[in-house]
């Protein structure tokens, strides 16, 4: 364990401006949205009340194995099937952030898994993004939807996904994912589409090192080349570690500093699913303390019961991070956004570093 002197609390993390990169539309559902849709739908749920489906929830996930983790989606995606219930989810999404004072976030999903009762691609995003750009709207939160393909699906359809996410690169969409088990599902496989997206200049993150290896990270990065990596737990075992300090790397983590490949880190998530044995042996400080480019983000709110400030407490609490760490790794999470460059500085110097400062002030943080 990693203990502090002056410990940043809670309640002080709570009021810090956020940016969050990695939020899966489909893991942050209300529970109690799920039931109102579930009785409207005639959906069969495992739970009947919000605390007891949000707990089915969170048992589920915590059960080591990622191919675990992912059955609770079944019961989200059961509800997520018609414009009207997908538009609703995502305005809710932006309500959830807002109460946690996010003020950029990036939200993404797989179309293709919503398309069971009928609905189009072009539907299904359409409603997203109607939702989102509304939440915004009620909220001030500005946003960028990200576009997932699925690893077990044929690269036919991967390429259609890619297509997808460049036709609304205008109307709110800002990246390109490929998410889903790794195990047997290399990202190569899916090559046809990571070069059509870098032929369309567009963004590109790939969900990879979580439950596979150093190759996936490598051929998520050198073959199709991804400029953000979710996860990348297992990067870890390209270096000669000592303690919290690096003694030598290997040729793609050194790459990956010296580039400054963004790594989307998810504390919780990756105990649970088995990625990292426990927080205190999760590789987010080694990278941290030796000048990778870090985020932390919450992946799956819902399934693993957490928010950004309960991540970032993780951290402070875990890894000694001070208030300025905090700072400089929300700033460098903005830095790593999917919005035009011009954007990110608007938001880095008009609200982060603002707000920052203000908390700084009034609570006499020197640190």
């Amino acid at each position: 364990m990693f203990y502090t002197v002056f410990m940043v609390t809670e309640e002080m993390i709570r009021r810090i401006p956020k940016v969050e990169l990695h939020d899966h539309l489909d893991g942050g559902v209300r529970p109690e949205t799920i039931i109102e849709l579930a009785k409207e739908y005639k959906v069969e749920l495992p739970a009947q009340t919000p605390d007891a489906l949000a707990s089915w929830f969170h048992r589920g996930a915590d059960r080591k194995s990622l191919a675990l983790y992912l059955e609770g989606f079944g019961v989200t995606l059961s509800v997520m099937q018609t414009r009207e219930a997908l538009e609703r989810i995502a305005f809710e999404t932006m309500e959830e952030l807002a109460k946690d004072n996010v003020v950029y976030a990036e939200i993404r999903f797989a179309p293709v898994l919503h398309l069971n009762q009928g609905l189009n691609l072009e539907s299904v995003v359409e409603s997203v993004v109607k939702g989102l750009e509304r939440g915004s709207k009620a909220t001030g939160i500005r946003y960028g939807l990200i576009i997932c393909a699925m690893r077990h699906m044929d690269a036919k359809t991967s390429l259609e996904m890619a297509e997808l996410a460049v036709d609304f690169r205008n109307r709110g969409v800002v990246g390109f994912d490929i998410a889903g088990d790794e195990n047997g599902h290399p990202p190569k496989k899916h090559i046809e589409a990571f070069l059509y997206i870098r032929r369309m200049n567009f963004n590109i993150t790939i969900h990879a090192g979580e439950a596979f290896g150093v190759e996936s990270i490598w051929q998520s990065v050198q073959i199709c080349g991804a400029h953000r990596i979710g996860h990348a737990t297992r990067l870890k075992e390209d270096m000669v570690i000592q303690g919290s300090r690096i003694e030598n790397m290997g040729s793609l983590s050194s790459f990956i500093r010296d580039r400054r490949i963004p790594l989307e880190m998810c504390l919780s998530s990756n105990v649970q699913t088995g990625a990292a044995v426990s927080l205190d042996e999760h590789p987010f400080h080694i990278y941290y303390r030796n000048d990778f480019r870090v985020i932390i983000c919450t992946d799956n709110r819902l399934m693993s019961n957490t928010s950004l400030t309960k991540e970032m407490h993780l951290a402070v609490t875990h890894y000694n991070l001070s208030f300025r760490d905090l700072e400089k790794i929300t700033i460098n999470s903005m830095k790593s956004a999917f919005l035009h460059h011009d954007e990110r500085i608007r938001v880095i110097y008009d609200v982060l570093k603002p707000k920052f400062a203000s908390i700084r002030r009034e609570l006499n943080l020197m640190d």
